[in-house]
């Protein structure tokens, strides 16, 4: 069914007890983004995070899994003759305003958590996951890096030698480890995370909206920092890939069905 906020089936939004809900839906596709899922996303969250009766953010996934990612059938894709640069910059941009929002935004994980699926339950200010929860960040694998925030709030959470394993090492994650590593703050049953998502976001949403803002602001300044610099790292640092030896490369190989070969350095 088309929802009427985003103009599509492939994102819902619902507004209960004050809690915006966001459904990625595109299950067939374990909800990969490709440009028409990524634009509606992007609709549907600055609907959820500028609405005033939404007073909490819930962010799904209908099907198996949360979102796993950039589907790889339109990597590196740039509709009308973007720019690596816009492109890039212009999905950082959600992730900025996800993060730099009064609202509070939690994630109910489950299934694949991947690359940018697994970036925007990093922007999330509480992760929700059940037993079904994998996570990776297999950027580095295609010649490319995270561009979306991974690199920066990853460490915040594990630690700078378990997001190196994570981002570097192509280490998956499953949900105890993550829950373990501090990766997710609750861990559930599968049919649990729905119902425990959507209380604790209820709950929330009944608070004082000035308290929770400023609550959160006070949080994340003790360890946001150049957060912003970091982003714009990120950001030259996948131009820079995509332009490179290395990722064309990559996709030669894989469209090959071989492994890829590196000149060294």
């Amino acid at each position: 069914m088309t929802d009427a906020r985003t103009g599509s089936d492939l994102v819902h939004t619902e507004l209960v007890d004050g809690v915006g809900i966001v459904t990625f839906n595109r299950p067939d596709r374990h909800n990969a983004m490709d440009d028409e899922m990524s634009d509606v996303s992007k609709k549907a969250m600055r609907w959820a995070l500028t609405a005033p009766a939404v007073r909490c953010i819930l962010l799904r996934g209908n099907g198996k899994s949360f979102c796993s990612g950039r589907d790889t059938s339109v990597l590196g894709h740039r509709a009308g003759g973007e720019s690596d640069y816009d492109f890039v910059r212009r999905h950082q941009q959600i992730r900025l305003e996800t993060l730099e929002s009064q609202k509070v935004v939690i994630a109910a994980l489950k299934g694949g958590v991947i690359g940018g699926g697994m970036e925007m339950a990093l922007a999330a200010d509480i992760r929700i996951a059940d037993t079904t929860a994998r996570f990776a960040l297999p950027e580095v694998g295609f010649a490319l890096v995270p561009d979306t925030g991974a690199t920066q709030l990853l460490p915040r959470l594990v630690g700078p030698a378990r997001a190196k394993l994570i981002i570097i090492g192509g280490e998956r994650i499953d949900a105890q480890t993550a829950y373990e590593w501090g990766l997710v703050e609750k861990l559930v049953a599968p049919d649990e995370l729905d119902d425990t998502a959507l209380a604790l976001a209820t709950r929330i949403a009944g608070l004082s909206p000035l308290a929770v803002a400023q609550a959160k602001q006070l949080i994340d300044q003790s360890h946001t920092g150049s957060l912003r610099d970091g982003f714009s790292g990120e950001l030259h640092a996948q131009v820079a890939m995509f332009t490179s030896a290395d990722y064309q490369e990559s996709k030669a190989a894989r469209r090959e069905g071989r492994p890829p070969h590196y000149e060294g350095r």
